[in-house]
């Protein structure tokens, strides 16, 4: 029962990664095993519409790093996906590997398991992210448990945002509810 984090941004370290971690350290300290993959520095290759995956189960772009990461998608109970956002919307990297897995859409390989959406803006367009990630989600058939929306522009200033850490706190606590074993 792994609880799966994903930062789309290409950077490391950067405010989605610290927000999509805020969710996961309440996984963690209430004893849930939890990993974390920042797409930063990862080769994702866009979809080349080729409609080839239809024939073949799967997708049929070779030599990136989406095939282990979608793995891991597969292997996870609870997925929670962080975007920053770029001009109102997710940003190009993390839609190239949501764009991506329409392969898998065709025999619901992704249905069932649970995800939670964040979203970190500067000012604006954090509710639009959200809803592209919605999208993505429920495409796929996900159970959704709900957003985490931060503010940050500086590296560590969501970490500011209370509201934001507060939401990530109790959507934390709403993934240890669901999935800790109950006496």
């Amino acid at each position: 029962m792994t609880v799966l984090g994903i930062s789309g941004s290409m950077r490391k370290d950067g405010n989605t990664a610290l927000l999509v971690r805020a969710v996961l350290e309440r996984c963690e300290k209430a004893g849930l095993p939890t990993e974390f993959v920042s797409l930063a520095g990862k080769e994702i290759k866009p979809c080349l519409g080729c409609e080839k995956c239809k024939e073949k189960g799967g997708c049929v772009v070779q030599n990136d790093d989406w095939a282990e990461i979608i793995q891991q998608i597969m292997d996870c109970e609870v997925l929670v996906i962080g975007s920053p956002t770029y001009y109102f919307d997710v940003c190009g990297h993390l839609k190239n590997f949501i764009d991506r897995s329409y392969s898998l859409y065709h025999q619901r390989q992704l249905a069932g398991r649970k995800a939670v959406a964040v979203s970190v803006c500067a000012n604006k367009g954090g509710d639009r992210t959200i809803e592209t990630l919605e999208g993505f989600l429920n495409s796929h058939e996900f159970s959704y448990l709900g957003w985490v929306k931060g503010r940050g522009y500086l590296e560590g200033d969501v970490l500011r945002d209370k509201n934001a850490m507060r939401r990530a706190s109790e959507i934390g606590d709403k993934i240890v509810e669901l999935l800790k074993p109950h006496d």
